[in-house]
């Protein structure tokens, strides 16, 4: 049975009271298949900061939220996902991100190797909305996890082919995909053990730039300056490994050099520091003002 309000509440109070009520059934009714595709979607829409660990410790939660991930995988091959079955795996992935968020379930999270059921999804290559929506709110979750810094998770994600799933992402997906693909690498350049990894081999490191240079191709003749930003910040990170960089110097695409970019930039103070330094890194010798910026000093 629900509480009473307190009469000692103020109708604020018994306001979130009620709310809270209602939080507590949508997440009992999870694990009633009748009664889950609604809770799915109520429970989507929330964002209180303790719902995660609700969500992680309620008992079954879980597991309901795997069988709906589990219950589309026969419509990615063939490719027969409905935008009905995409919205609802979707609003399931949504909770599964609000886990990967939070620090106190982030680690069981990844210790249960959650995103592992998420990589079916991100290796799809149809290009219908449904799919689209699929793997940009599967790309959603992971760049939650490494949104947050954390180095057990891009210790988790070294193990596991997140890196060639990202680059295929930023070779063939949609604009907004790209972005967050690219913004995942970046953050696991960005870590010594990501960048390490990466340049281990000649095979990862040339598997990288080479989707980087396809994508700065593409961004000359169809400019997004977030797409772009992420692109040059992988760049700058690349070069700070000495085998990179070395690289670099030979297959850094021209539209970085000769300021192409100048007018996309031209708003955007941190990329253009970043490319600046990039090329600094390579000793290319390009001036400021052929990537769009105004001498030091002046």
């Amino acid at each position: 049975m629900s509480a009473q309000p307190s009469p000692l509440m103020n109708p604020q109070q018994q306001q979130q009271q009620s709310e809270q009520e209602k939080v507590y059934q949508w997440i009992n009714e999870l694990a009633h298949p009748d009664t889950r595709e609604t809770a799915l979607l109520e429970l989507s829409k929330k964002r209180e900061t303790d719902l995660a660990p609700m969500l992680w410790n309620s008992f079954g939660t879980a597991c309901a939220l795997l069988q709906e991930i589990v219950n589309i995988y026969p419509s990615i091959t063939p490719p027969t996902l409905t935008a009905h079955q995409s919205n609802r795996v979707c609003n399931a992935l949504a909770l599964l991100q609000c886990v990967a968020s939070h620090p106190e379930t982030r680690t069981a999270f990844l210790q249960a190797q959650i995103p592992l059921y998420l990589y079916p999804f991100l290796s799809t290559t149809s290009k219908t909305r449904p799919f689209e929506y699929l793997r940009l709110t599967s790309l959603g979750v992971i760049g939650a996890l490494v949104k947050t810094d954390e180095q057990e998770v891009i210790t988790f994600l070294l193990t596991t082919e997140i890196v060639p799933l990202c680059l295929s992402i930023m070779d063939s997906g949609s604009e907004l995909s790209k972005t967050v693909a690219t913004f995942i690498i970046q953050k696991i350049l960005l870590d010594e053990s990501g960048l390490s990894y990466i340049c281990q081999t000649y095979e990862r490191f040339s598997h990288v730039a080479i989707t980087l240079g396809k994508m700065v191709i593409q961004l000359s003749k169809d400019p997004c300056a977030r797409l772009l930003k992420h692109v040059v910040r992988c760049y700058l990170r690349l070069s700070d490994n000495t085998r990179a960089r070395k690289a670099l110097g030979q297959c850094l695409p021209d539209q970085l050099r000769d300021g192409t970019f100048a007018l996309c930039l031209q708003d955007d103070k941190s990329t253009k520091q970043w490319l600046q330094m990039l090329l600094k890194n390579l000793e290319l010798g390009v001036t400021p003002q052929q990537i769009g910026m105004s001498p030091l000093g002046s």
